[in-house]
């Protein structure tokens, strides 16, 4: 029996079946045609859409120049990058725009590759004499041996002026940029700098006038002739009078042993007990005309009064009437201000320039006190922590009582003088912390950056030790300006040399 079947052929399959076969080979091409080409086809999809939106080209540095095709900017002469289209063609625009630049990167390429440009990103090494090179402002890595512009924005390329090894760094303004800059210069030259120290200090007591009063014995104040601070008290004026029973029986064993020696006769024994008696009453704050006058009267005293032993002013008052004191307790204080101190504060760096015995004119502006002389009376051993500053006495007379203590004063203080040392004005440095600079100007108009090394500085000059000599033009304003342009072409010599980072 036959396994196979024979089926007969249906025309119309047959007839599908050709025309499929027919039509392949044209849509094989197509699709492949689409994919090697797929730039041709968008393009022919988006042309009506390019044809209604035209390109529009600014200068990043100038954006009110505009132009529908590419090109330079007339003012810096930058490249015309296309202007940002509108958030709802930003899709469209990416890939044009990723286009756009890695065409840039392609024209860098070719112009750094291209060997007439010249262009170079590290500086040949200069053993000695001067190079001109020129840099792209806006990209400082540009560096070119000739003129030009710059290959990544366009920009002209400056004219800047290297050293090698000599580390002089010249720089040339036109003199209408010297005017508009306000440059002004000064002379080097020898001068005397006196060690002349000019601060401030504060009027206070003489420490050495101030007189404690205490009482020697416990008892209560009966009255207070002394009402406040600041009351002027003369020599044996009656202070106070006190009640206390230590005073009363040291008076009645005086009297005791006047009577003994009397009535004993005039033995020596008897005579020193009432010494001893006198000095017990003399310890205890009687004064001796009290002792004389009690031993005439014969009549203890039971309110005892006590006297000023010397003028001064009451600094501190610390009783009232009817307290009771003990030895231990204040009573008042006094000080006499026929002469005061003046504390004044010298900083740490001239402290080398203060010596005891030293001239010093101090003056009170609140007060208009002007030109009183004194001495440096006393430099203490110690500095301030705090304000890192050397505190130095000075002794003033004050006979007439016009200086107040706590008063600020403006306090000058006259060293030695040092002679015939090259000074220029202090506001001619440039102190970065690490050295300290000055702009010179040369001869020829030019200006260069010079590191000098400085000493003292006083009454607005500085003492230059190494770095000028006699006669050069330091620049004492509008040096900050032309020092920052140093320090670009400084950073171009250390490449010139080699010292790559």
């Amino acid at each position: 029996m036959n396994q196979f079947k024979t089926v007969k052929p249906n025309p119309k399959a047959v007839l599908l079946l050709s025309s499929l076969l027919l039509s392949t080979p044209w849509a094989s091409y197509a699709q492949l045609t689409a994919e090697a080409n797929p730039s041709a086809s968008q393009a022919h999809s988006n042309h009506g859409n390019t044809q209604e939106q035209a390109k529009t080209y600014t200068c990043p540095m100038h954006p009110e120049v505009e132009s529908h095709e590419p090109g330079r900017c007339p003012i810096c002469n930058m490249f015309l990058v296309e202007k940002e289209v509108p958030q709802a063609n930003a899709d469209t625009a990416q890939p044009q725009a990723e286009h756009t630049h890695s065409e840039a990167q392609a024209t860098a390429a070719q112009v750094f590759d291209n060997p007439t440009t010249k262009v170079e990103s590290l500086v040949k090494n200069q053993q000695s004499g001067a190079t001109i090179k020129y840099i792209c402002p806006m990209h400082a890595h540009i560096i070119s041996d000739v003129p030009g512009t710059c290959p990544i924005c366009g920009m002209n390329l400056e004219k800047v002026e290297t050293g090698g090894n000599n580390q002089s760094i010249d720089l040339h303004i036109s003199g209408s940029m010297q005017q508009a800059l306000a440059l002004k210069v000064a002379t080097v030259k020898k001068d005397t700098l006196w060690k002349f120290v000019e601060t401030v200090g504060q009027i206070d007591y003489d420490e050495s006038q101030i007189n404690h009063i205490h009482a020697r014995v416990t008892g209560w104040i009966e009255k207070l002739m002394i009402k406040s601070v600041g009351d002027s008290v003369k020599k044996d004026q009656l202070l106070y009078e006190i009640y206390s029973p230590d005073l009363i029986n040291a008076q009645d064993d005086y009297l005791l042993a006047i009577d003994t020696a009397k009535s004993a006769g005039s033995g020596s024994r008897y005579q020193d007990l009432v010494r001893k008696a006198g000095l017990r009453l003399s310890l205890l704050g009687m004064n001796d005309r009290q002792i004389k006058q009690l031993a005439d009267s014969r009549q203890t005293q039971y309110r005892v009064p006590f006297y000023a032993k010397e003028d001064g002013i009451v600094k501190a008052l610390e009783v009232r009437d009817g307290m009771y004191i003990q030895p231990s307790t204040e009573v008042m204080s006094l000080v006499d201000l026929s002469k005061v101190w003046v504390i004044a504060d010298v900083f740490e760096n001239e402290q080398s320039w203060i010596a005891k015995g030293q001239k010093a004119e101090i003056s009170v502006p609140a007060m208009n006190i002007n030109g009183i002389e004194g001495t440096i009376d006393y430099i203490y051993p110690e500095l301030d922590p705090v304000t890192r500053s050397l505190r130095v006495r000075v002794v003033l007379n004050n006979s007439d009582i016009a200086l107040r203590p706590k008063t600020l004063a403006k306090v000058s203080l006259f060293g030695g003088p040092n002679k015939d040392v090259l000074v220029v004005p202090q506001e001619a440095l440039i102190q970065t912390g690490k050295e300290n600079r000055v702009i010179v100007k040369q001869e020829d108009d030019s200006f260069t950056a010079k590191a000098v090394t400085v000493g003292m500085m006083s009454q607005g000059k500085a003492e230059i030790i190494s770095g000028l000599s006699e006669g050069e033009r330091v620049v004492t304003s509008g040096q900050f300006l032309l020092d920052s342009e140093a320090s670009l072409k400084g950073s171009l010599m250390r490449l010139s040399s080699g010292h790559q980072h």
